[in-house]
């Protein structure tokens, strides 16, 4: 018995690659965290959480989709996406979503509730990415600080340092946010990197450094510039944007870092990290046009605002949002440019069924000018306080550029309002708008009302004939049916997640080789070694100790798989049977392949024995 707890723990470490979670914080500790957080509360603050019966519902954070499959069991302390399949505790949900490994996420959940630890930091990611991306976010922090050493602490960086005081940065922002200055020498950095051990070949594909034409030489891609570091929404830097300090400067103003692996503007909100847990407790997020009227904003105390990285809202941002809150306020530029990318934002939230509302700025001002010529307080109080409703909006924008002296304005107007009318308004609305639309161009109301019938019946004939795409839509898809095979294997593993002893005896009798696919041995392994180490079930804690999300997500299945606890012995006895017999029609059917190379040959000796064989198999079928 002591030869069989001495391998499987060898091979359980094995599988844990050294980690040694489980011994350096004490098991005490993390059972009083572990209570102390409630797995709703948590998860509240990163998604937005609807209770329907005993169970919270939200849009899962682990993959884009618009009808909430992620729900949240209070009563167990778990989570679980019907969807993706992610599901855990408290523990692991932040170990998923913040992407850090389990150490760092317990002392995180510990100091929520007041009880501080100390752990060792780690930049090691536990999503599933490859090395190259983690040597890129590891090389960005690094440059990160390298930046913002030199603007705090060196004479090459005073000159920076005095102009974002003048532009009302001051320390602690500068510092919050990790504002740095890169030198106007051609390699300091790229010196650096290699000097640090980082493939220069990667630093150049993630953009912090440039490869000479034809040669293989490279250089800074930032000189001479104010650096602000771009986070993703897990606090992770994965880009720059570089701004020119020298007003004659012929280079652009600002110069981002490049579409890479690690950084897609499609998909980064600028700010996110810092904005989630304020986001929620508001509920409500501001959305503005880049990282600079964040910055902002944030130095008129305002903090619940994200920004996108110079590109439209698009549907990634849009879920990311989501997630978090129902209720967005646009902040864009005051000027035609600024307006209609107001406009897209906010038809795009609205067909996500988001309340939507605009803050408008006046006089064709960004939102850093408004606060230097207006104060922050009138920036809070009269524009971000003070949004429009979103047809409101609408209307403003539909008239902008029109003359109502001239007929062809006027019809046009009435037509783009009253088709904003039709696919977002209530009665109420459509009533007070559509007065509103009758003062300002002298059309009767009975008349507008009359087009708006005659637009409202257009648009039901065109929903009433769904497309080829909305038919496929809304034919009904039946699910892969669970073959015997996969339905033994789950109950299987989820008795032995809730007693130690069917693990014990199944491996004296049986071995390691106990499944037939892979994920389900690599479990049963950490199982052996689990319970060599704490001897007794725990589901929470063998959850934590796996690093793998895939492994995870078929534990939690198993885990809300539907067994009997009277009768285990039995089923446990079938489902063993059944993998069994899997097993053995598995050899039958290789061997039938063998058969018949061996005939392909003209081996019919081989092929004579084989077929002994494949009865023989047969026949040890038919005894299960």
């Amino acid at each position: 018995m002591q030869d069989f707890h001495r391998l499987s723990r060898i091979q359980y470490l094995d599988y844990k690659d050294g980690d040694e979670n489980m011994q350096r914080i004490p098991e005490e500790m993390i059972e009083q965290i572990r209570s102390a957080n409630d797995v709703v509360d948590v998860i509240s603050e990163y998604v937005q959480l609807t209770k329907r019966g005993r169970n919270w519902f939200g849009l899962c954070p682990f993959h884009g989709e618009q009808t909430p499959s992620f729900s949240v069991t209070q009563d167990k302390q778990i989570f679980h996406c019907f969807g993706c399949g992610a599901g855990g505790n408290a523990i692991t949900f932040v170990m998923d979503i913040e992407q850090i490994p389990f150490q760092e996420a317990v002392s995180k959940l510990g100091a929520r509730v007041g009880i501080e630890l100390e752990v060792e930091q780690s930049t090691v990611s536990v999503e599933p990415v490859s090395k190259e991306e983690s040597h890129m976010k590891e090389a960005h922090t690094f440059a990160m600080d390298y930046y913002h050493h030199l603007l705090l602490n060196t004479e090459e960086g005073e000159q920076a340092l005095h102009y974002l005081e003048e532009r009302g940065f001051s320390k602690a922002l500068i510092e919050q946010y990790g504002i740095g200055w890169a030198l106007p020498g051609w390699d300091s950095l790229t010196t650096l990197l290699a000097r640090k051990g980082f493939d220069l070949a990667e630093m150049e594909k993630c953009g912090l450094i440039i490869r000479k034409e034809n040669k293989d030489e490279y250089f800074d891609r930032f000189r001479e510039r104010i650096m602000f570091p771009i986070k993703n929404e897990f606090g992770h830097v994965i880009g720059f944007s570089g701004r020119v300090l020298k007003k004659d400067s012929q280079d652009a103003k600002y110069m981002n870092s490049p579409e890479s692996p690690i950084f897609q503007k499609s998909k980064i909100l600028y700010n996110l990290d810092v904005a989630r847990p304020i986001i929620r407790k508001k509920r409500k997020v501001i959305v503005m046009e880049g990282f600079m009227d964040v910055m902002a904003a944030a130095k008129a105390g305002i903090t619940n605002t994200v920004g996108t990285m110079g590109t439209s809202l698009t549907q990634q941002h849009v879920s990311k949002l989501k997630r978090l809150t129902d209720s967005v306020t646009i902040c864009y530029d005051g000027d035609s440019a600024g307006w209609e990318a107001a406009k897209r934002a906010s038809e795009l939230l609205m067909s996500e069924n988001v309340k939507t509302e605009i803050a408008l700025l006046p006089d064709q001002l960004d939102p850093d000018d408004y606060v230097k010529t207006y104060g922050p307080e009138a920036f809070q109080t009269q524009i971000i306080d003070r949004p429009h409703a979103y047809l409101a909006f609408m209307m403003m924008a539909a008239r902008k550029n029109k003359n109502f002296q001239y007929e062809n304005d006027t019809l046009q107007y009435v037509q783009e309002v009253l088709e904003h009318l039709i696919v977002k308004s209530s009665p109420l609305e459509r009533d007070l708008y559509i007065r509103q639309l009758s003062k300002e161009t002298n059309i009767s109301e009975d008349a507008i009302y009359q087009q708006f019938r005659k637009i409202e019946g257009k648009s039901l004939r065109q929903q009433s004939k769904p497309s080829s795409k909305k038919m496929e839509e809304m034919t009904p898809v039946k699910n892969k049916k669970l073959q015997a095979i996969d339905r033994a294997e789950k109950l299987l593993l989820s008795h032995m997640l809730h007693q130690a002893e069917i693990v014990d005896q199944i491996h004296q009798e049986h071995g390691l080789h106990v499944f037939i696919h892979d994920p389900y041995e690599a479990i049963f392994v950490r199982l052996i070694g689990f319970y060599d180490e704490f001897a007794q079930a725990d589901t929470h804690r063998f959850l934590e100790s796996l690093n793998d999300n895939e492994l995870r997500k078929l534990v939690m299945e198993a885990t809300l798989t539907e067994r009997d606890p009277e009768h285990a012995r039995e089923e446990v006895s079938d489902c063993l049977r059944q993998i069994n017999k899997h097993r053995i029609e598995l050899q039958i059917q290789l061997k039938m392949h063998e058969s018949k190379e061996a005939e392909k040959l003209q081996d019919m000796k081989r092929a004579l024995e084989i077929a002994r064989e494949i009865i023989d198999l047969k026949k040890s079928l038919s005894t299960l």
